[in-house]
């Protein structure tokens, strides 16, 4: 703190100047200055001063700080991932929250950026929280207004992309390696992950898969499931809806329509989803179950090395692609979004999905489903 300015601070850690300081009228002021000596600081603490005294700062810009923005975002947002985004906003809370709209930019987020990779936060994930931070700046500026109509914000600003190289890679699993790390899961585990490496299903969607989504295919003397691609409301929760947003129609090769067979001899209580466990809907696959069997198997535990559900995902696209499947119906059984493909299968077509998923099950033991 300068001993000459009170309310004018200094942060040895991130080296820089800020002003934290009650004024009559105004109520309290916390900034970040952009200069970089005391007598710069100086002068820029006291025009900033002068400016509110004297009513020169009194546009809409400078009316609204981040939290209330962050307020109103969560009020009127219905995106389907709105609880991700909440995280977000109490993380960067403290770096933010008394910032005007005006003085969130590039520069002032790197705090923020800073805390979050030295908590060893991936550079994927912090380009998601500036994403929602960006989304609130648009709204500020683009649909916000004020009484007087004026927006919030003159022009979002512009943020640089992380690229910190520290993306984990997908660790696919060979037969033997599967043979080995099933036997280490517990039997509920052990089913839902099957049905994964066999379907290219999602976690959640492998968490979430409904009887009531079952659609029987008489002519091929079998069943496919077809997933809502949007939000939809339960009584124990809500359905978030595909990543893609489009309805996913699963497929069952001779392995997945063996793990539907079993958990329909066993449905307890009509419960409403396929892999239950204690009569209720498993929350996620990567659980301790998961990591204990993932250390026993004696996987990879570096950073990065991908270590749940999802390679299971990858594994089946793999060993799609090595059985010669085509890139165009490797889209389709993966649930990628193909807009050249419609999810309104005919029997013909789903015939020929299924051919093609049968290819992975050759030399696959089952004798674990049971």
């Amino acid at each position: 703190m300068s001993k000459r300015t009170p309310g004018l601070q200094f942060d040895k850690e991130n080296q820089q100047w800020s002003i934290d300081k009650r004024i009559k009228g105004f109520g309290r002021l916390r900034q970040r200055l952009r200069s970089r000596t005391v007598e710069e600081a100086e002068i820029e603490f006291h025009h900033i001063i002068s400016a509110i005294h004297n009513n020169e700062d009194k546009d809409p810009q400078s009316s609204m700080t981040f939290y209330q923005a962050g307020i109103k975002y969560i009020k009127e947002s219905t995106k389907k991932s709105l609880d991700r985004d909440v995280v977000t906003l109490k993380a960067c809370h403290p770096f933010l929250k008394d910032l005007t709209l005006n003085q969130v930019h590039n520069d002032s987020l790197q705090p923020f950026i800073a805390a979050r990779k030295k908590a060893g936060i991936r550079s994927g994930t912090v380009n998601r929280d500036i994403a929602v931070i960006r989304s609130i700046l648009r709204l500020a500026a683009n649909k916000w207004r004020t009484i007087d109509g004026k927006p919030f914000l003159i022009a979002p600003p512009l943020f640089d992309t992380l690229n910190w190289e520290d993306k984990a890679d997908p660790f696919p699993i060979n037969k033997k390696e599967q043979l080995k790390f099933f036997r280490l899961l517990p039997k509920h585990l052990r089913r839902m992950a099957f049905f994964a490496v066999n379907t290219g299903l999602r976690e959640q969607g492998v968490c979430w898969l409904r009887w009531d989504w079952e659609l029987e295919i008489p002519e091929l003397n079998t069943s496919i499931f077809v997933i809502p691609g949007k939000k939809r409301e339960y009584a124990d929760g809500t359905w978030i809806g595909e990543k893609n947003k489009e309805n996913q129609v699963v497929v069952l090769n001779c392995v997945a329509k063996s793990l539907i067979e079993v958990q329909r001899r066993n449905r307890e209580n009509n419960c409403p989803y396929v892999f239950p466990y204690r009569g209720k809907r498993i929350g996620g696959m990567n659980n301790t179950g998961w990591q204990d069997a993932w250390t026993k198997a004696g996987f990879p535990l570096c950073k990065e090395i991908c270590k749940g559900p999802h390679n299971l995902k990858h594994t089946f696209g793999r060993r799609l692609r090595n059985a010669g499947v085509s890139l165009e119906t490797r889209k389709v059984l993966l649930h990628h979004k193909n807009g050249d493909i419609t999810t309104h299968y005919s029997p013909a077509e789903v015939s020929e999905l299924l051919t093609a998923s049968e290819k992975v099950t050759k030399s696959i033991s089952t004798t674990l489903i049971k």
